[in-house]
């Protein structure tokens, strides 16, 4: 039983371990970073009694704008809701639809070698019309609507396919500049054609640029804000020891080599 007249009560910190590619279904083989997974834990961390920040650690290459999008805002509520202040800590990587999820926060804190920022969209697939008619196989492909069978990988891709597909990225991409524009504002410190092309950056270039507001890591962070005796209090979604099935679906095989690109793309 805690005695208040004998000793305060130490500052309760949250811990929110956000990790993993984005995307909007989660799998036993790794990914899975959503909404549905993040709304329990941050409802649980706004939640804590005594509470006097709430961290959140990412490691995230990025995946779903949707999800990222549901994600940060999710945050926002919440803070502002709670009134506490919100620390993005970044590890390996807060790249893409992770640097949008960090961008929830009220400051942002990467080690030195983190990487940061790619402020972009990506769009990927194939084309196999080519193998198609060398294999003696007809595409039968039926719509209603010109335009529902945008860039079938099974068919030539056409000069309106790359046209709208363009128009799309480009959207999205608005998207994520006006959320980092409303979120980072002036603290960002180098033009938008440099910070809004994709790149990204170690956690120091990112410092110098304005991408996050300091070096560290998330218990030296805590204990600079709160003290040594700053309880920090771990959530985050529990793992499975064993997936369901020693072999993986085909989904679930897609998913972990799409993972693996988007790390793959950051050189990690």
């Amino acid at each position: 039983m805690w005695i208040p007249f004998l000793r305060p009560r130490p500052p309760t910190v949250a811990v929110v371990r956000l990790e993993g590619a984005i995307s909007a279904r989660a799998t036993p083989w790794g990914g899975g970073l959503n909404l549905a997974a993040a709304a329990p834990l941050l409802h649980r961390a706004f939640a804590l009694k005594g509470l006097a920040a709430v961290f959140l650690a990412i490691n995230s290459p990025g995946g779903s704008p949707v999800q990222s999008a549901l994600v940060a805002r999710r945050i926002r509520w919440h803070a502002e809701k709670a009134k506490v202040p919100v620390v993005a800590v970044c590890e390996d990587a807060a790249a893409s639809g992770g640097y949008w999820i960090a961008c929830a926060a009220d400051e942002i804190v990467a080690d030195p070698a983190s990487i940061l920022g790619s402020i972009g969209v990506v769009s990927s697939g194939f084309g196999a019309p080519e193998a198609l008619a060398r294999w003696g196989i007809e595409r039968r492909l039926r719509t209603a609507g010109h335009e529902k069978a945008l860039a079938d990988p099974f068919l030539p891709e056409t000069a309106q396919d790359r046209a709208r597909l363009a128009e799309l990225l480009d959207t999205l991409h608005a998207e994520f500049k006006d959320w980092v524009r409303q979120r980072r504002g002036p603290r960002l410190r180098a033009p938008e054609e440099e910070l809004f092309t994709g790149r990204f950056w170690t956690g120091r270039q990112a410092l110098a640029l304005g991408l996050c507001d300091g070096l560290g890591d998330l218990k030296g962070e805590a204990e600079r804000r709160f003290g040594p005796r700053a309880r920090l209090v771990p959530l985050g979604a529990r793992r499975r020891r064993f997936p369901f099935s020693l072999l993986p679906s085909a989904a679930d095989a897609v998913a972990a080599l799409e993972e693996r690109a988007a790390w793959a793309r950051l050189g990690l």
